[in-house]
């Protein structure tokens, strides 16, 4: 989640980002959540999955557009620079910028 004004926006990672070495990673764009959800973890509704929390730190936001976003993140498990990125329609990467 990408906090974005007033909504944060979301991609739903295909696997845990685990190191850099474990990148890149199939994303898919999700619908944007209230900011309130920074803080939540546990079950979605409609048993479409369940939100839990990789890492914790700061995210600083380099470039957000329709098709790209990069940041830089200082986690406990991952911290550098990372992009997401629109490789076809619906079609998003995670990966190291």
């Amino acid at each position: 989640m990408l906090e974005r004004g007033d909504v944060l926006a979301t991609w739903q990672l295909a696997r845990e980002p685990v190191n850099r070495a474990s990148l890149p990673i199939p994303a898919c764009r999700i619908a944007d959540h209230r900011k309130t959800y920074l803080e939540y973890e546990g079950p979605v509704d409609r048993d479409r999955g369940e939100v839990r929390r990789v890492d914790r730190g700061t995210v600083t936001i380099e470039e957000f557009t329709a098709v790209r976003a990069t940041f830089v993140l200082s986690g406990s498990r991952l911290a550098g620079r990372f992009v997401l990125w629109m490789e076809a329609e619906g079609q998003w990467l995670f990966n190291p910028g």
